[in-house]
């Protein structure tokens, strides 16, 4: 039965045509260089002071300095001290004196001891180290995601512009993060998917424990879907780097870690700086910013990020592309976690990448133009993320929900969505 179209849906359906006409190649192209020399002119400008601070002031690759601190306390065999805060702030002191960050390490011990071969070079020379070969990795992911793109493939120019302009790169430079690593990961997951190797894209993902937020989606999506390969096979990954820290370090250290990690999930305020939520682009600091009420805003984000997974887990059981498919797996990782600041949105490159692909081969398709249009918005929009102090909305946030919903239309275009005990129909 064909569904007759409103005059408003149709209205709507013109516009959003209109609007992703407007976006050519060339504007596209335009856009892309704007944004590129905005962001790295002021970044040149700003570390072109010599020294271990900007001209702002500040410190540069300023978040890096937890890891070698770190690593320093397990080379000298005080690992038991990684999650004193004190001791990290002593620290932080003897690097750059007299100032007023303040940092707490909230990795498994076993990240900090990747650092400890760094540790007789300076600061500095660590963090450039560590950014030179974070932007490798990150160009090198870009590049094995757009070589399994036959059509985007071709278009090759406007997505190396596209992915020096993207700004979680900006801002994972400047802080010194290891966004890197999670990007190493999931691409190396959807190759193994796409090279119909399950068990080794679950294991990929269960690497992701390095930053165990990004593991409080994936697995339930998988498990509603009954993708039982890649979810034993993250369950193995994960449990085995956790089993191999423990036997390295101890039950002391590990205990220390999870104690931390439980602190900082059940009193999220306590471990925040103050002005995280416009920092961040998830569903929790979406109704953070929104609902001035701490139990309504933990009752939201149980809800919204049930109807999440469950849209992620239909998609998934769906007979469509890995593009989608995995797309989607990406945007409910980055929605339900709950501690994503916009260096982490690195992870969602790939997921641009294939749906732009997608959009192109599928011209079309009756959503491709609100697709088109909410992909231009999912790579802008989170620049503009302080902003919603004052209006207390995260754009980003709806442009992401909205991004996995018109993901089920395509997968699922003949398909309700349903909910924990059947997860999908």
């Amino acid at each position: 039965m064909i569904r007759r179209d409103t005059g408003h849906s149709w209205i709507s359906v013109r516009k959003m045509t209109s609007a992703s006409n407007w976006l050519t190649p060339r504007r596209i192209r335009a856009h892309a260089i704007v944004l590129a020399v905005c962001l790295w002119g002021v970044c040149a400008v700003d570390y072109s002071r010599l020294g271990l601070f900007d001209r702002a002031g500040n410190i540069k690759f300023q978040d890096f300095l937890q890891f070698p601190i770190s690593a320093h306390l397990i080379a000298q065999g005080r690992a038991a001290e990684l999650y004193v805060d004190q001791v990290l702030a002593e620290g932080i002191r003897e690097l750059a004196g007299n100032t007023r960050v303040e940092l707490k390490y909230f990795y498994g011990p076993q990240v900090a001891w990747l650092f400890i071969p760094l540790g007789r070079f300076s600061f500095l020379t660590q963090a450039e180290i560590w950014t030179a070969l974070s932007l490798f990795i990150y160009f090198g992911c870009i590049y094995l995601i757009l070589k399994s793109c036959g059509t985007l493939n071709s278009n090759w120019k406007i997505v190396a512009l596209c992915a020096l302009a993207y700004p979680p790169l900006f801002h994972f430079f400047v802080r010194g993060q290891l966004s890197a690593a999670i990007l190493l990961f999931v691409t190396a997951a959807y190759l193994a998917f796409r090279a119909q190797h399950e068990w080794l894209a679950g294991m990929s993902l269960g690497f992701l424990i390095l930053k165990p937020q990004f593991l409080v989606a994936i697995p339930f999506v998988l498990l509603a879907a009954r993708a039982w390969k890649p979810f034993a096979g993250l369950v193995i990954g994960a449990g085995a780097q956790l089993a191999l820290t423990c036997f390295y370090f101890g039950r002391a250290v590990m205990r220390a870690y999870f104690t931390m990690l439980l602190h900082s999930a059940s009193q999220p305020g306590s471990t925040e700086l103050r002005l995280s939520p416009i920092q961040m682009h998830s569903l929790r600091t979406f109704w953070e910013l929104l609902v001035p009420w701490p139990r309504g805003v933990w009752i939201f984000d149980l809800l919204t990020s049930i109807i999440v997974i469950a849209i992620a887990a239909a998609i998934w059981r769906s007979s469509n592309s890995l593009a989608l498919r995995f797309s989607a797996l990406l945007l409910a990782a980055v929605l339900v976690n709950p501690h994503i600041y916009i260096y982490d949105l690195l992870v969602l490159a790939p997921a641009l990448l294939l749906l732009a692909d997608w959009s192109i081969k599928n011209t079309q398709h009756p959503s491709t133009p609100a697709l088109r249009v909410l992909l231009y918005l999912a790579f802008v929009l989170p620049l503009l993320g302080p902003l919603a102090r004052w209006t207390h909305v995260q754009l980003s946030v709806v442009v992401f929900v909205a991004l996995l919903w018109i993901l089920h239309r395509i997968a699922t275009p003949d398909q309700k969505l349903a909910f924990p005990e059947s997860a999908v129909v």
